[in-house]
């Protein structure tokens, strides 16, 4: 069996190409990084260190590396052959990603059974827009192609930091993961992918990790950033942090029980649960890290505006979720190109117009009026 998988990078080795590996399957991983390329191909093995409570260090063999800016034609003739596909690229990115696949299908033997495509990344449905770069690239070819391949959305959940200089391709994580797959695409035949779990109905699953976990991460790091702490774990450790985030995925949890119908003392137990991940202090995580892209994360069906509209069109509470949007706002570093555009849009929109353009609210949203006010506090604090 063999796996190609998209971005090479720490949550690529560290979790997604892992699980492909003890699910038997040899890798292939694909990446536009020729050092990392280089690096991956130099070595026939790498270690993933799990720290904190229960981790233990495990080894991946069988794999190699394509840089696929260089050697496309190489990465093409893999996808054709290939039993899995996965993304660990980024949303943004899947664009890119999909012309390979559309040209791998294309010399794919008719007689395989389909490839299996998941995009494992940090949004709704991402599969589903991989899906629909695919189609669109492949135009009226796609009705040859259509039988060729199956597409899954999934929900994964793993901290990866940022890795620490000189461990070459070996990445530390911590031991907690979840990856959950949507059953029906793959009919009788899943793939094997040991840890993972099939299930039917994906949004509960995929809207109680962004909206608990994306949701509890960041707020963390808006707050420890406005405070000046460096790591996510110390963030949590200050009382009056660790009250804020609690309140804000009190209201998330709020939400997720009322939409999906959860069972609240469970969710209750996995908030506790994902509380203590982010207090994990072997995990090397910092809020810059965890905060980066924050016009992303401020958007509309993001980990923060996504809960909190869904929140007041049902009367439910969102003050501590708004409170962490007016930390996000707030959120400054100099080599993030978003924080710098956040900023900057501060100083050249009106209250009004900026959340407009951030948030993609609707004026008559009943968060809109609630979002301005708080924009409004901000540009205020800078001119002053």
């Amino acid at each position: 069996m063999k796996a190609v998988h998209f971005g090479a990078g720490n949550i690529g080795r560290g979790f997604v190409g892992l699980l492909l590996h003890e699910g038997g399957y040899d890798l292939v991983f694909s990446d536009v990084a020729k050092p990392l390329v280089d690096a991956i191909n130099a070595v026939s093995s790498y270690t993933v260190h799990e720290v904190g409570e229960g981790g233990v260090d495990k080894t991946v063999t069988g794999f190699r590396a394509i840089d696929s800016s260089t050697d496309a034609d190489a990465l093409v003739d893999e996808i054709a052959t290939a039993d899995v596909v996965t993304t660990a690229v980024g949303p943004t990115i899947l664009k890119f990603v999909a012309p390979h696949i559309v040209a791998g299908l294309a010399l794919r033997d008719p007689a395989l059974p389909p490839l299996q495509v998941m995009a494992c990344e940090n949004a709704i449905g991402a599969t589903d827009q991989l899906r629909e770069h695919v189609i669109a690239i492949a135009a009226e070819s796609w009705d040859a192609l259509v039988s060729r391949a199956v597409f899954a959305n999934t929900a994964v959940d793993r901290i990866v930091p940022a890795q620490a200089a000189g461990q070459g391709v070996d990445v530390t994580v911590e031991p907690f993961y979840e990856w959950a797959i949507e059953r029906g695409p793959f009919g009788d035949t899943p793939p094997n992918i040991p840890g993972a779990h099939f299930v039917d109905d994906l949004e509960p699953y995929i809207e109680r990790k962004l909206f608990t976990v994306n949701t509890g991460h960041a707020t963390t790091a808006y707050f420890g950033a406005q405070a000046g702490i460096d790591r996510i774990s110390d963030a949590l450790a200050d009382a009056d942090i660790a009250a804020k985030v609690e309140a804000a995925l009190e209201e998330t949890s709020a939400l997720l029980v009322e939409k999906h119908e959860l069972d609240a003392a469970v969710q209750g137990d996995y908030r506790q649960t994902i509380l203590r991940r982010f207090r994990n202090a072997a995990l090397p995580d910092t809020v810059w890290r965890v905060g980066r892209q924050p016009l992303r994360k401020l958007s509309r069906h993001e980990r923060f505006v996504g809960p909190a509209a869904e929140a007041v069109e049902r009367g439910l509470p969102v003050d501590a979720l708004v409170a962490a949007m007016a930390a996000a706002l707030e959120f400054s570093d100099t080599e993030d190109s978003q924080a710098v555009d956040l900023q900057r849009l501060l100083r050249e929109l009106d209250a009004e117009a900026f959340t407009a353009e951030v948030t993609g609210l609707d004026v008559a949203h009943p968060l809109f009026a609630r979002i301005v006010e708080i924009v409004s506090a901000r540009q205020a604090a800078v001119r002053s």
